[in-house]
């Protein structure tokens, strides 16, 4: 059986999908429940429903392709999901060690990079918390403004790490 983009399928686990791409070794599947998933084209783990047109389905007017490109970029910019950001060529591969002030206490080691995460999702969900400051109906202007205050304090609290940022750009600012 030739399966062709647009056909609805239904799956025993995953529920109803639509094939959005095929290719000589497979296709991939959006499901309402699941999301995306791709199978091989040996799979017979679901049961077609509507033969489809080979045309990528359609939301108003836009391909499935359009608008999952549409809703990462909407997660990326109002769910605090990061932007790729390097770390600093020198601290590839490392690892932090905290040592404890007192020595009966075991030191603790931290890969650089994870901790580099933590940095960089902290300085996100700053970016995130000054815009959603700065669109909200309800504040003043000057209860803007005070708690932008307390957002560039904290700006200028995390300068210390701008050691560990690759591009100068990326770095932490007080201003």
């Amino acid at each position: 059986m030739e399966i062709k983009t647009g056909t609805k399928v239904d799956h025993e686990r995953y529920g109803e999908g639509v094939i959005t791409s095929s290719s000589v070794s497979g296709f991939t599947v959006i499901f309402k429940r699941a999301g995306e998933m791709t199978f091989s084209r040996l799979t017979d783990d679901f049961e077609v429903l509507e033969e489809g047109d080979g045309e990528a389905p359609q939301a108003d007017g836009k391909s499935v392709t359009e608008v999952a490109s549409l809703l990462k970029n909407i997660l990326e910019e109002f769910n605090g999901l990061q932007e790729v950001v390097d770390l600093g060529d020198k601290w590839e591969g490392g690892i932090m060690v905290l040592n404890p002030g007192n020595p009966d206490l075991q030191s603790k080691e931290i890969p650089i990079q994870q901790f580099f995460h933590k940095i960089v999702m902290v300085r996100d969900r700053l970016r995130v918390l000054e815009q959603n400051i700065n669109s909200h109906s309800k504040l003043t202007d000057e209860e803007k403004v005070h708690l932008q205050q307390y957002i560039t304090r904290s700006y200028g609290s995390l300068t210390t790490f701008n050691v560990l940022f690759k591009n100068k750009e990326d770095q932490f600012s007080s201003k």
